[in-house]
């Protein structure tokens, strides 16, 4: 009985043919062998005359200075670990009058001329009289002696009947402090 050749025949007989023609590809005699290279050169002896390590003096204790007690919990010299990388400026209490012309900045009445202002009523009692403005915004404003309006702090000197007087204090070019009088008056009637 005659086998018919399978595919588990054929993958042995291949297999069988590369491990024979691999073991007789490694063993090639043709090839010279390598020489092994030659020994590094011995290095001359060290004459004789070589001068020896010296030996460190031996030194009594007490022949030494008595050295000042190190306190080994002295951080002075020593960076804080706690202190930040950035410095922090801390801010200054601002002082009152600071504080009460920033304020008065913030308030509209202080944005405009006093000059730009339109004066629209007074009234005028025994204790002490009041004055009506409005700014060029429509906004209006009561006003008493000593308020200040305007741009340049004007303060308000005196209001009677025929209007309000107003004395702004500025420096000029020279630096002589200025004093200016503005009047505001009512409006005619027509």
């Amino acid at each position: 009985m005659i086998k018919k050749p399978t595919l588990k025949n054929n993958r042995f007989a291949l297999s069988a043919v590369l491990i024979f023609a691999f073991c007789f590809s490694a063993c090639n005699k043709d090839k010279p062998q390598a020489t092994p290279a030659p020994a590094p050169a011995a290095k001359p002896a060290q004459p004789a005359t070589a001068k020896p390590k010296p030996v460190q003096k031996q030194v009594s204790s007490a022949s030494r200075p008595l050295a000042a007690p190190v306190n080994p919990f002295d951080f002075s010299n020593k960076k804080d670990p706690f202190k930040p990388f950035v410095a922090v400026k801390v801010a200054q209490k601002p002082t009152k009058e600071a504080a009460m012309k920033a304020e008065r900045d913030a308030l509209p009445i202080h944005s405009f001329d006093v000059n730009q202002f339109k004066l629209i009523g007074v009234v005028v009692s025994g204790r002490e009289n009041k004055a009506m403005v409005t700014d060029p915004n429509g906004k209006g404003y009561v006003l008493k002696v000593g308020m200040l309006i305007g741009k340049n702090d004007g303060r308000i000197v005196s209001i009677n009947s025929t209007g309000i007087d107003v004395l702004e204090q500025f420096k000029d070019d020279n630096g002589k402090i200025r004093k200016e009088h503005i009047k505001l008056t009512l409006p005619r009637k027509q």
